[in-house]
């Protein structure tokens, strides 16, 4: 199944509320970013701190575009904390880091408008 991340891209397939309640989205905060030149497409490696129960995890994120790698720490994220881990190149990306795409194509970081405490579940 290929995903689109245009605005113009149809609606998913319906899914059970029990289905959506398996996906398990938590708020944590980077607490370091690095380059990752060895990425396909630009990307920045993070550090994330989701709070006592899940700690701190790694994601590869291609945010590059919009993020300036010294804003990013202390930023608050939403990821994805329950999927397998998943090798990115030479890195092992541990969550999922949610973004929309902008107006040209490139991810913006899905985030609280609000800081909630790192480990804050989605529902």
């Amino acid at each position: 199944m290929h995903l689109s991340h245009s605005p113009d891209a149809p609606e998913g397939d319906e899914i059970t509320f029990d289905a959506f309640l398996k996906v398990d989205i938590r708020i944590g905060t980077v607490v370091s970013a690095e380059e990752f030149p060895e990425a396909r497409n630009p990307s920045y490696k993070l550090l994330i701190d989701f709070g006592p129960v899940i700690g701190r995890k790694k994601s590869c994120a291609q945010i590059v575009a919009n993020y300036p790698i010294d804003e990013l720490p202390g930023r608050q994220v939403a990821a994805v904390v329950n999927f397998p881990p998943r090798q990115i190149g030479p890195a092992m990306s541990e969550v999922l880091t949610l973004g929309f795409a902008d107006g040209e194509g490139e991810v913006v970081m899905f985030a609280p408008d609000v800081k909630v405490p790192d480990g804050s579940r989605l529902f």
